[in-house]
């Protein structure tokens, strides 16, 4: 009798988690929106510490040598270059993560070919 009684609780447990997984319909769209925000701020964050790693790169170097414009020019050019390109890079990243197939059966016949 402890059985069925271990049983019923069992199946009264799985029916209340079920219920409460499917109240969350708007849960997803919200992390996704946090998602979003965070790419967003990472590819801003890596645009600026281009500039600033480039910046104090060619301070250092102007101070060093005594030529105040010239590297510091250079090296904030050198930058922002590589700051776009790091976030051109992380965008192409994200591009191609939201392209990919999600959880279809295509990824097993494509395994078989």
């Amino acid at each position: 009798m402890s059985e069925d009684d271990d049983s019923e609780r069992l199946r009264q447990l799985e029916a209340r988690i079920a219920k409460l997984r499917g109240g969350d319909a708007k849960r997803p769209h919200q992390e996704e929106h946090y998602s979003q925000a965070q790419h967003a701020w990472r590819m801003v964050i890596e645009l600026v510490a281009g500039l600033m790693i480039g910046f104090g790169m060619g301070y250092g170097l102007d101070v060093l040598f005594g030529t105040l414009p010239v590297f510091l020019v250079v090296f904030t050019l050198l930058g922002l270059a590589a700051g776009i390109k790091t976030m051109m890079r992380s965008a192409a990243e994200l591009g191609k993560d939201r392209d990919a197939p999600r959880g279809g059966g295509d990824e097993g016949a494509k395994d078989g070919d």
